[in-house]
Order: structure tokens, then C-alpha cells, then sequence
């Protein structure tokens, strides 16, 4: 497969390190960014598409971050290295299916990886497990310098840079933080806590982005407004919601253990039965099952250590990475038989879980503000 030095590295990316904490799985910064003179991708005919293309592996060639990365063409991958890409974060669902000219190129860490031709000619992302906003954007700001040195950006001094969709017009920078938040979920408390957070130009969305679910209580929170304000002015006030998002999350963890102890327990305890002896199990229901273990870690009900083994599960549970693993196409009934077994052999190792009303809830984020 072309993607194979891909699947032997390290990453510090969640998915594959286990470098999250607690509560923040990831934080993630991408930047949308376009070629001066040609026009966008959705716009353009397909030999612009093509330069474009050409045009911007060249200059990515150059850039010292990306070096002994994977550079590669859509259209050489097929559909199960497409997916894996997908399942990791690196490409987007629209450059999955796209049918333009375009391409991908990924750091040898895969914290990093820019889409050519997506939405926009460029989608510059970084990835870190954790909370760490002020790193990435000192990353990707170094990294989105070095490019102008090779590429010409479309950008207007009264606008800032100019982007497909208008609502990515100004810095075009998104930047997000993967959350997990069971007990708001499990208190009903998620959907005022998503109307808060829209009121001040704050987005949640679920595991893969817009239009997708929040399986396993994990969310994308990000923000909306791209134009008026400076990217420190944004990580500032993304970094304040997240902080009283957390801070929340932590309380109704607390309150879910003192108000209904036995309650909580039971539903962890049958989440640790149904992974340690099912036979089938699907990926959503693997994912949300995972979720509830993770929880369990953060409230000391499993050792620290447990919480690498649950991060890295989440991702070798999705549908590509059943097959990557099996070596084999699958049909989705076959998969559930696999990705069964694959939990039963992982999670055997796991102690008994440890009851006590002192759980603790062990926050440890950090790099709130920007």
C-alpha cells in the first residue's frame, strides 16, 4: 500500500499515541488558503485543477516539516487507503470522493497534512494529542510562512485571504479541540451546552466533522468567525469556551457519581462485560462501548496506563482499519465478527474494575489560553 510508512510511524496524534488527556483528545489548527490567479477548485476547469495540483506538490516539496513525508495523488490510492486517511483525520470525507485533481501531503509524524484541491486549493492542518493551542498555531504559522515563499496567496488587504466559502474569508483558520463528554451527554446537558457555545461564534460537531454524529460522546468544538478578528484573538476566546466546557464536564462527572453512584457503575461495568465477551458488535457500538472504558480511566476505576490501549482501539475499530488489519475486504456483518475478537484479545489484559464512591475525576488539560 502507498500509505504503509504512514501506518509504521509514531504519531503524537491520539489516534495513534494515546497522548490525549482526560478530557481533550486532540486539538487540531487548519488554514484555508488559495493561489493568487487561478480560481477555485469547484471553478476551475480541469488543466487549472491539474497546475494547481503540480504547482503546490512542488512548493510543499521544499518545506523542511514535510520532509521524508508521503506525497501522494488521489487518484493512485484506492478506496481502503482512502478511508484509513479519512479514519485518521488526514483527509476530509470531500477529498475521499473527489473527482479533481488533487492530492495530499503528510508529515512522517502525521501531525501534519495539507489537501490540494479540496474545497480550497490548500488545507493546511496540524494535529496534536491534547490540548495544545498555543503550539500548533506557532507550527502552523511557521510552516504557513515558509509556503509564501513558493506560493503566491490569494489575499486582499482589506479582507485578508480569500477562500471558496465565505464563511473561511479573513484568516481562513479553523481551529478545534476533540472532546470527550459522556457525562454531559448521559445528564442531557449537551444540547445547552451546544446553544451556549453557538451564541458566541463557537461550533460543536461530532467524531468526523460537520454532518456526522457525536458517537462515543465525542465532539468538535471549534470556531466560526474567521473574518474581524485575528487568529491570537480567536485561539483566545476558542481557549475560554473549552475551558468552561471542561470545567462543566467535570462537574456533571462528580454530580453523576454523588446523586447516582450505582447507576453509574452498572452502566460501566456492562460496557466492560459486552467488550470483553461480545461476538459481534458493530463500529458505532464499539466506539460508544470504548467511550464508557475511557471514562473509567479518567475516574480511576482503571489504571492510567489503560488509557493508551482505549485511544488506540478507537481508531482500529473503524470500518478500514477492520480490514487493514484482517487483510481483507469485508462485508460489514464480517467486520463486526472481527472487530469483536480484535476487543477480546486487546481488553483481556484489563484489571477488574474498581469500585469506589472516591473515584477520582483527574482533569490535567492544559494550554487553555492562547
Amino acid at each position: 500500500m502507498l500509505i504503509d510508512p504512514l501506518l509504521e510511524s509514531k504519531s503524537d496524534t491520539v489516534s495513534n499515541s494515546g497522548a490525549g488527556g482526560p478530557i481533550v483528545l486532540s486539538t487540531r489548527i487548519r488554514l484555508a488558503r488559495n493561489l493568487a490567479h487561478y480560481s477555485f477548485p469547484g471553478w476551475a476547469k480541469k488543466a487549472q485543477q491539474g497546475d494547481v495540483l503540480i504547482h503546490c506538490l512542488a512548493a510543499l516539496d521544499q518545506i523542511a516539516v514535510l520532509k521524508r513525508g508521503l506525497r501522494l495523488r488521489m487518484d493512485d490510492l484506492s478506496d481502503l487507503e482512502k478511508q484509513i486517511l479519512v479514519e485518521r483525520h488526514l483527509i476530509s470525507k470531500e477529498l475521499q470522493t473527489s473527482k479533481l485533481p488533487s492530492g495530499v501531503y503528510i508529515s512522517k509524524d502525521a501531525s501534519c497534512s495539507i489537501m490540494i484541491n479540496e474545497e480550497d486549493h490548500l488545507r493546511i492542518q496540524m494535529m496534536r494529542g491534547g490540548l495544545k493551542l498555543k503550539q500548533l498555531w506557532k507550527s502552523i504559522n511557521e510552516l504557513d510562512t515558509s509556503l509564501e515563499d513558493y506560493i503566491d496567496y490569494a489575499f486582499i488587504q482589506d479582507l485578508g485571504y480569500l477562500t471558496a466559502c465565505p464563511t473561511n474569508v479573513g484568516t481562513g483558520m479553523r481551529a478545534s479541540a476533540m472532546l470527550h463528554l459522556p457525562a454531559l451527554v448521559m445528564a442531557g446537558h449537551m444540547e445547552k451546552v451546544i446553544r451556549m457555545v453557538n451564541q458566541v461564534g463557537i461550533a460543536v460537531r461530532g467524531l468526523f466533522g460537520e454532518g456526522t454524529d457525536a458517537t462515543g460522546s465525542i465532539f468538535q468544538i471549534s470556531n466560526q468567525q474567521t473574518l474581524g478578528e485575528s487568529e491570537e484573538d480567536i485561539l483566545k476566546r476558542l481557549g475560554s469556551i473549552l475551558a468552561a466546557v471542561i470545567n462543566q464536564e467535570q462537574m456533571a462527572r462528580m454530580k453523576m457519581l454523588e446523586d447516582n453512584g450505582p447507576k453509574f457503575f452498572d452502566k460501566i461495568g456492562r460496557a466492560y462485560g459486552t467488550l470483553l465477551n461480545a461476538h459481534m458488535v458493530n463500529s458505532e457500538e464499539a466506539v460508544n462501548l470504548l467511550s464508557l472504558i475511557r471514562l473509567a480511566v479518567d475516574m480511576g476505576m482503571l489504571p492510567e496506563e489503560s488509557r493508551a490501549l482505549v485511544d488506540h482501539l478507537l481508531l482500529e475499530v473503524q470500518p478500514g482499519h477492520v480490514q487493514l488489519r484482517s487483510k481483507q475486504e469485508a462485508e460489514a456483518s464480517t467486520r463486526d465478527i472481527l472487530r469483536a475478537k480484535l476487543l477480546r484479545e486487546h481488553l483481556q489484559s484489563l484489571p477488574a474494575l474498581k469500585y469506589s464512591a472516591n473515584c477520582a475525576n483527574k482533569s490535567g488539560e492544559t494550554d487553555i489560553q492562547a
